[in-house]
């Protein structure tokens, strides 16, 4: 099939962040047997040479230039510019987010494409990219949202943990725009695919009768191989993109809160924090005794391997965590909280225990210890993390679940 795929976010290189990883597998996946056409946007981090490393895996590239965000000014006027961008969303029940990377070259380019009957399916590659969908097009062309998480969800889980970073401002887009926003987008696709049951649950409410497939994240075994063997001692690990607030967010509740509490029965704990863009707030957790920011690495495998334990204490975020697949296709016994074990079986009756739940300090400090304590235990969560992974989250298992989407 001749499949327009639209990503905002330049889905290259795969280990830059969550929607890049999910967006270049499946496109991975299709264009063993579809013809693909990359509509995206750059912005000044993506080099010449991710650019043509990226088109080796589509039939057309097409690259528009990421629009600059709004000056933020200070004073009367940038009172005046920040009312002004969030009555226009109001009107247009579009978040400011999404406004402004909003491309009228796009527009016109993928009103063309579908009108030139080039593509017999659009995908939109996270919600975001729901803007350049008419709603018209799904009666000449099949028309899918692939979601990655609800953006009310996400922003309601910020809020009700204190993680937001503007809490007066999410909770006047939550009332008032967020809902009305993922309703109205909804009616314009034939397929919602939603990466959790919450998600799905959620979208049923404003749409009954949609098709709302849930197709999870996945793992590149190649990227994260099982480990050779267990190193015990006390050593932990946090892997993520260390500029994204939820991340922020759990990393410092653990540093600050967790570990001292660790450290009093375990005074040689050590808690790495591996991923990169760590924001200034993150690099001053590298003075807290036992801390270690890392920043980029080349491979996350090999701090995963290294490590006894990691711990995935999300307080906000929806959907599947790669974070957490990840480990557990490396084989390091994963302790997290429900936010960060969301849409997961892995300790629930009748199913092998996979992961320790933990969501207070003292869950997590009982949790951990139990883990240092007990390499029969680590072995079991290491074997029976890594079939899960094998089973049921690779990246190959979620393009077949797509394709039969889009192929339907």
């Amino acid at each position: 099939m001749n499949i327009l795929m639209l990503s905002s976010t330049f889905p290259y290189p795969p280990t830059r962040g969550g929607t890049e990883i999910r967006t270049f597998n499946l496109l991975k996946y299709l264009q063993q047997r579809h013809q693909i056409t990359l509509v995206t946007q750059r912005h000044s981090g993506v080099t010449d040479t991710e650019i043509e490393e990226l088109r080796q895996w589509v039939k057309e590239l097409v690259i528009f230039p990421l629009p600059p965000e709004p000056t933020q000014l200070s004073g009367i006027k940038g009172l005046i510019g920040k009312v002004s961008r969030f009555s226009e969303s109001l009107i247009k029940a579009t978040p400011p987010n999404v406004l402004y990377r909003y491309s009228p070259e796009i527009q016109a380019w993928v009103d063309d494409f579908v009108r030139s009957r080039k593509c017999d399916v659009i995908t939109c590659e996270h919600s975001v990219n729901e803007i350049y969908v008419r709603p018209e097009f799904r009666n000449s062309v099949k028309t899918i949202v692939d979601i990655h998480s609800s953006v009310y969800g996400w922003i309601r889980d910020h809020l009700d943990m204190g993680a937001s970073p503007n809490a007066v401002r999410d909770r006047l887009y939550l009332n008032l725009l967020l809902e009305r926003y993922e309703k109205r987008y909804s009616g314009k696709f034939n397929y919602l695919v939603v990466t959790t049951e919450d998600d799905k649950q959620q979208f049923l409410k404003y749409r009954s009768d949609a098709k709302i497939p849930i197709i999870p994240n996945g793992v590149d075994l190649e990227l994260f191989p099982y480990r050779n063997s267990d190193p015990g001692g006390h050593k932990l690990a946090f892997v993520g993109a260390m500029d994204a607030s939820h991340n922020i967010d759990a990393v410092r509740f653990f540093a600050l809160e967790v570990l001292p509490e660790l450290q009093k029965t375990y005074p040689d704990t050590t808690f790495s924090i591996v991923g990169a863009r760590p924001t200034p707030e993150v690099l001053a957790l590298a003075e807290t005794k036992g801390v270690i920011v890392t920043g980029k690495v080349p491979l996350m495998a090999e701090y995963l391997h290294e490590s006894t334990v990691c711990v995935v204490p999300l307080r906000a975020g929806y959907g599947i965590k790669n974070k957490t697949l990840e480990a557990m296709a490396a084989g390091t016994p994963v302790v997290g909280s429900d936010r960060g074990l969301e849409g997961l079986a892995v300790d629930t009756p009748n199913v092998p225990l996979r992961a320790l739940r933990a969501n207070s300090i003292p869950e997590y400090v009982n949790a951990i210890s139990l883990l240092f304590e007990n390499a029969q235990l680590r072995q079991e969560l290491s074997k029976n993390g890594r079939f899960l992974v094998e089973t049921e989250y690779t990246w190959e298992r979620a393009g077949q679940l797509y394709e039969q989407v889009i192929t339907d």
